[in-house]
């Protein structure tokens, strides 16, 4: 299990040839729609990118990103979430799960 500001990384080996990918974005976590598919389409875009062994990633949305008086989305935000999950994409815990 691995942490970040915002999100948490659980994985463990699996027995096919690649990886898969789980995303859970609550809505008390990101009460607009448009924020939880933000988070989940630059999640898998960052996933696709990656070179992960056979693995199964789940990425959990563990803390308020928004509230519903702020924008749904804006640059900000998307930078922001975008450097989470790389950083926990890169992360240690996926490095021993690879051997």
């Amino acid at each position: 299990m691995q942490r970040s500001a915002h999100f948490v990384l659980y994985a463990r080996r699996n027995q096919l040839e690649h990886a898969r990918l789980g995303i859970v974005a609550a809505k008390r976590y990101a009460p607009r729609a448009v924020t939880r598919n933000t988070i989940k389409r630059i999640t898998r875009e960052l996933f696709r990118q990656s070179a992960l062994p056979a693995i199964d990633c789940i990425v959990r949305l563990s803390k308020p990103v928004n509230s519903k008086a702020e924008p749904a989305t804006n640059a900000r935000l998307k930078s922001q979430l975008r450097s989470e999950l790389a950083q926990l994409l890169r992360s240690p815990a996926l490095r021993e799960e690879r051997q």
